[in-house]
């Protein structure tokens, strides 16, 4: 009984181990094509403001060429003074009516240098995206950008 015992607890830890290890599907289902259908946003886009502090920045990296499904999605996190990325602030929205959160669909490939989705899925059209991080110092910024992904 002891030995079955021992066994069944040796299998549920290898079990726990595997469930634990991080798994990537080969293409991210960025956004859907039924997100894709909902409304644009209506009037401004809030855009970050500048100020006296020297915040975090977000640049896409430039794809070269047309933009077909599945992509690459690049972004760079740039930091001043010695303060980092606070990776639990990373927010990615889906600028639709209404907005769509795709923080849980990116976080797996974020890390303290940027955001790097080696097979983002999304319907063909223009696809407007605002990342929001924070660094260690508090200091915010936000990146809006648009995918325009061709067929």
């Amino acid at each position: 009984m002891r030995l079955l015992s021992l066994a069944g607890l040796a299998i549920c830890m290898s079990a726990g181990l595997t469930v634990a290890e991080p798994v990537h599907a080969a293409n991210l289902v960025l956004i859907t094509s039924d997100e894709a259908k909902l409304p644009p946003p209506k009037g401004a886009i809030a855009m970050s403001a500048r100020g006296v502090t020297r915040g975090p920045k977000v640049e896409l990296v430039p794809q070269a060429g047309a933009i077909r499904s599945p992509v690459r999605l690049q972004l760079k996190f740039q930091t001043y003074g010695g303060s980092k990325v606070d990776l639990d602030t990373v927010q990615a929205t889906y600028l639709r009516t209404p907005n769509v959160d795709l923080t849980p669909r990116i976080k797996p490939f974020v890390n303290t240098t940027g955001i790097d989705v080696p097979a983002a899925e999304l319907p063909p059209g223009d696809h407007m995206v605002r990342v929001d991080i924070k660094d260690s110092e508090g200091r915010t910024a936000t990146a809006n950008f648009v995918l325009k992904v061709e067929q």
